[in-house]
Order: structure tokens, then C-alpha cells, then sequence
């Protein structure tokens, strides 16, 4: 018999997902649709689970019943697509399936229509089927029938969908800011569009709708939101995306108190509703110079200790070289204390020495504070009695302990032990699972220098506020100015940032000129957002959300590729459709592009 039955639904109109059913509905007629999970024959009867976005249902095929749909059946496959209509009927006892929503019930076929018949897919549709990642991104199509799959896009439609809800609650008005805008010579590099009627210019597509948020204060929509596409043209990385989801928001007449307010009320209705987990409030604080004292990052995970230690004033004059010497140089000593940690082996401590290595350092002091005996350590003969009790003072090391240190810059101290912290966390089973620990890390420095560009840069963004009490050190100063700037972050990943905004345009003149950004260029690059200043700009602030990685942490998605529904490979290449890709030459003669390839 020919395979194709038909091809349109016809006068069937469908009853219900197939997941839907319950006993309740037992007896009555419906018509479902989906795709074949798997066709199981029995001789007499046969037996097809149907599947769709919402579960899967078990349909039998009784010859008794409907001969012609039985004998249709015999001919489909896995991933075909049908219609089935027929009557709803109760399981046997024997046959419940307790592990399905759909487990106590079955559709008896009257009528099948085969819609669609499937290729052999690639991979196995199922959820414990292995399939390489690259696989599962050209086929992403394939990948979403696969419940796993479709789980992480479902909680984020169900998050954004909270998230409107919320802000709309709060008087937040939703407002879209152009994709078409002008490039800015801040941050990442711009994904830039050539515009055919005004040969040799370009637009560039946002990194974030920073300026266009700001202006709408000026305008006064004192509440803002959205939730926008983001593109940034960045190096690779292993998981970040060439385009973004960001939930951007603005207020105008607030301090950071009235954000944080807000965000608090947000992130905890969001891990009570989409995961049962009642967070405390307010979240802690920390100032990003405790943050970096203590973990050595300002991206801090606080489900466990492990605090850094500053030695520095401890091995200024010590026998041990590499020790007195970094400081010296204008460098420290820090290091941690491991309770417990005297049974590594070795090997071990050799192996934890190459992983700081990693992230620049050039070793890694350890000692091991056996419950008796002298201190074990290839250090422990260069320290001096006075040395061993201030370590013992600082750490409150006790028997069975074991100390590391690190000395060298202070950017290599902090970023080999704050590594090492995560690291030693995961490894000896400090992190209880399903913990979340979220932390507003606040007083950022408003500039550092960029020893690449040999000037100053902003930390954030140039249209952050400085710290009222640290606008005298502006002039003579300016590196030692702390912002009003925040991050939100849980559990060491950073998942929103934002800022008091800069509202009077002589002090934005002011930050623009500190960053060698000079009158003619700032007029050229934000000569319409500084006359939109000078027009009565409210005092405001606000914060951005990257989507994906929120969405990450509260479906537990392994990847932010988890929950996008295209995503880009980890070399920013759409396995689906082979994006980037070359263009007809005659669409760059009309743009007046010429590409020159090495």
C-alpha cells in the first residue's frame, strides 16, 4: 500500500495536545496530532506513542475496531506526522504508565491520516540519545521535538512572560528602540550595515539601547523595559553569542536603592514561580574593593567560603624570595585556607600548581598543617617563628588544614586564586546543590587604564555617574573616582549590570574628555544625545539582564545555547543555515563594497 493517506487534516479540527488527555475525558471522541515517537506491533494490536510540544499519548490500533486503520498503521515510521481520531479510553490496570502525564489513558483509532511522512532522522529522537553538539545545531529542528530540548525554550517563554507581567505591574512601559543606529566608538566592535542609499555609510546594529533608553527619560517615560536583541562583534568565546536577548531597564527620579528594590522583587517572583525557591531579601552587598579583597573577582559565587587572605604585610622582609620579592615589585601575597585539605596527594598539589599556571602565575606556595608535628611545605625551612604565627593568626589554621599561596601582580594574584577558589569549591563538594546566593556587588571604580590603548577607559560605560563624594578627585584623580554602578550576581555569574546615569552634559563632557574623547569627536559620535541632556534631563538609572544566561541559570541549561532557539555554534557560525555566507557580487556593487580576502 502506497504510504501517503493524506495530506490535509480535512474537516478533523484537533481536540488537544497530545499530553492533555486525562481520565476525566474518558469516552469522549477527539482528534489528535503529532509526530510517531515509536510503533510498537503486537501481532493483533499495534501501539503508537504520538508526540508534541506537550507530552505523548498512546494510541492503539485494534483491527477489531477500525481494520483500515490498523492496517495503515502497519506502514508508519518514527517521526512521520499523523492525525488520529478516535475514542478516549481507559488504560488496563496492568498497562498504566505512572512516568506519563498521559499514563492512565489511550486513544482507540477509528481514522488515521498520515500528513506528512519523515526522512530517517540523523538522530534519535529521545532524550537520553547522544548526539554531538554540531549535529544538534544543524538539525536544531530535530533537536526541539526532543523534550529536553524544548524544556529550557519553554521556561524562557515563561520567564519573559513573567517578567512583562511584573514590570507591567510596576508601571514599566514597553518600548522598542532601533535596530538601525549610529556606531559609537565604546565597547565591542560593531556589526556594521552598509546603507545603499547613502553610499560609503553605515548603520550599526546595537549593542544595547543605552542612549536611546536615556533619551526616553529626557522625554519623560519615567518607567522603561524591554526586551531586546543585542549584537556585539566580539573574539570567540566558548559561550557567548554574536547576538544577544537583553531585558533592559530605565527609571528616571531613583537611586540605586529604588533599582535594587525593583530587581529584588523581580529575580525572587521569578525563582519562586519557575522554580520553587523562596530567596531572602535584600540581597547582599558588597563594594567591589571587598568583593576583590576577599574572592579575588567581583563576580563572587558566596554559596561557600574560602576567602582570600592578604600575606602581603606578613613577607615583606621573609626568606622566602619569590614571596618578599613580588612585593617589592608593587605586588602581593595572597592565599586560602583548605580545612581539611592536608589528604591531597602530591600529584595533586602538582596538578592545582599547572591550573593556576593557566591564569599567570608562576607557582603556587602550599603548607600542610599536620595535627602534629612541624608544618609541611617546601617553604616551611624559610619561615620564621614569627612568620608561622602571624599565618596561623590570619588563617586560624588548625591540624589537618592546608594553605596556598600565590604572590605576584595584583591582576594575577586575584585571578589565579579566585580560579582556584571555584575550582577546589567544586572538586571537594563545598557547593551544596540547588543553593542560589545573589549579591549586588556596588562602588565600582569609574575608570581604569587600558595599558593596550595607553589611556583611560570606563569600567562600565561612559554614561556612568560618579560617586557624589568622589566628583573633587575628578581633575587631579580621576583613577581613585568610584561610580554608581552595580552588578547582579548569583553564584559567581555575573547576571545583570547598571548604573546611576550621567544627567547634566557638563559633567558628561567632562568623562568623555577623560577618556580622550575629545569636543569634536564627542559631538560627532553623541552630538544628539548631548543636546537631548541639555534639554532637562532627569536625574535616572537603570540595569540590563542578559536573557539567555537568566534563562540558563533557572532552567539549569548547560550552555546559553540551551535556551536560544538558533544559537550560533562556539565559532558564531549557524550550523542551519551555513550564516555567514558569501553574497552575489552584484548586491556588493550595489552597496559600493568592494572585499579584499588575504
Amino acid at each position: 500500500m502506497e504510504r501517503i493517506f493524506a495530506d490535509q487534516l480535512g474537516d478533523w479540527k484537533r481536540t488537544c495536545y497530545c499530553g492533555e488527555p486525562r481520565r476525566s475525558s474518558v469516552g469522549q471522541e477527539m482528534v489528535l496530532a503529532g509526530w510517531v515517537q515509536r510503533r510498537r506491533d503486537h501481532g493483533g494490536l499495534i501501539f503508537i506513542d504520538l508526540r508534541d510540544r506537550s507530552g505523548v499519548i498512546q494510541i492503539v490500533f485494534n483491527p477489531e475496531v477500525s481494520a483500515d486503520a490498523h492496517e495503515k498503521a502497519k506502514q508508519v515510521r518514527s517521526e512521520d506526522v499523523l492525525g488520529v481520531r478516535g475514542y478516549l479510553a481507559e488504560r488496563p490496570p496492568d498497562t498504566v504508565n505512572p512516568e506519563l502525564a498521559t499514563g492512565e489513558v489511550e486513544l482507540s483509532a477509528r481514522e488515521v491520516k498520515l500528513l506528512n511522512a519523515s526522512q530517517v532522522p540523523p538522530f534519535l529522537i529521545e532524550d537520553d540519545a547522544e548526539v554531538n553538539e554540531n549535529t544538534r545545531l544543524k538539525y536544531r529542528y530535530l533537536d526541539l521535538r526532543r523534550p529536553q530540548s524544548l524544556a529550557p525554550l519553554m521556561l524562557r517563554y515563561q520567564m519573559c512572560k513573567a517578567i512583562r507581567d511584573y514590570l507591567d505591574g510596576l508601571g514599566f512601559v514597553e518600548i522598542e528602540t532601533p535596530v538601525l543606529t549610529k556606531s559609537t566608538p565604546e565597547g565591542a566592535r560593531d556589526y556594521l550595515v552598509p546603507s545603499r542609499i547613502y553610499p560609503g555609510k553605515f548603520y550599526a546594529l546595537p549593542q544595547s539601547p543605552q542612549l536611546f533608553k536615556q533619551i526616553l527619560m529626557v522625554g519623560g517615560l519615567d518607567r522603561y523595559f524591554q526586551i531586546v536583541r543585542c549584537f556585539r562583534d566580539e573574539d570567540l568565546r566558548a559561550d557567548r553569542q554574536p547576538e544577544f536577548t537583553q531585558l533592559d531597564v530605565e527609571m528616571s527620579f531613583v537611586r540605586p536603592e529604588d533599582v535594587f528594590q525593583v530587581i529584588e522583587g523581580m529575580i525572587t517572583l521569578l525563582f519562586r514561580d519557575l522554580k520553587g525557591i523562596e530567596l531572602a531579601t535584600p540581597f547582599a552587598r558588597l563594594s567591589w574593593k571587598e568583593a576583590m579583597s576577599k574572592y579575588g573577582t567581583d563576580k563572587p559565587d558566596l554559596r561557600f567560603g574560602l576567602e582570600l587572605m592578604d600575606f602581603s604585610s606578613t613577607f615583606q622582609e621573609s626568606e622566602v624570595k619569590v614571596f618578599s620579592a613580588a612585593i617589592e615589585k608593587g605586588g602581593m601575597v595572597k592565599g586560602l585556607c583548605v580545612s581539611g585539605g592536608e589528604n591531597l596527594s602530591r600529584r595533586e598539589l602538582d596538578e592545582l600548581t599547572a591550573f593556576v599556571g593557566n591564569y599567570g602565575a608562576k607557582g603556587l606556595a602550599w603548607i600542610k598543617v599536620p595535627l602534629r608535628g612541624p608544618w609541611q611545605s617546601p617553604i616551611a625551612k624559610f619561615l620564621s617563628e614569627k612568620e608561622q604565627g602571624e599565618i596561623r593568626r590570619l588563617t586560624g589554621a588548625k591540624g589537618g588544614d592546608l594553605l596556598f599561596f600565590v604572590a605576584d601582580e595584583a591582576r594575577v594574584v586575584h585571578e589565579a586564586l579566585s580560579n582556584l577558589r571555584l575550582h577546589l569549591g567544586e572538586r571537594l563538594g563545598l557547593i551544596r546543590p540547588g543553593e542560589y546566593s545573589p549579591v549586588w556587588i556596588i562602588d565600582f571604580p569609574l575608570l581604569e587604564y587600558d595599558e593596550k590603548e595607553r589611556r583611560r577607559v570606563s569600567v562600565h560605560h561612559p554614561f556612568t555617574a560618579p560617586l557624589d563624594e568622589d566628583l573633587p578627585l575628578l581633575a587631579e584623580e580621576p583613577l581613585r573616582v568610584r561610580s554608581k554602578a552595580y552588578d547582579l550576581v548569583l553564584n559567581g555569574v555575573e547576571i545583570g549590570g547598571g548604573s546611576i546615569r550621567i544627567h547634566q552634559v557638563t559633567l558628561q563632557r567632562q568623562i568623555l574628555g577623560l577618556l580622550d574623547i575629545g569636543p569634536e569627536e564627542a559631538q560627532e559620535k553623541f552630538g544628539f544625545f548631548l543636546e537631548a541632556l541639555g534639554f532637562g534631563a532627569p536625574p535616572h538609572g537603570g540595569i540590563a539582564f542578559g536573557i539567555d544566561r537568566l534563562a540558563m541559570i533557572l532552567s539549569g541549561a548547560g550552555s546559553i545555547r540551551d535556551v536560544i532557539a538558533f544559537p550560533k555554534s562556539q565559532r558564531a557560525v549557524c550550523l542551519l543555515t551555513d550564516a555567514p555566507s558569501a553574497v552575489d557580487p552584484k548586491q556588493l556593487k550595489e552597496l559600493g563594497i568592494k572585499t579584499v580576502l588575504d
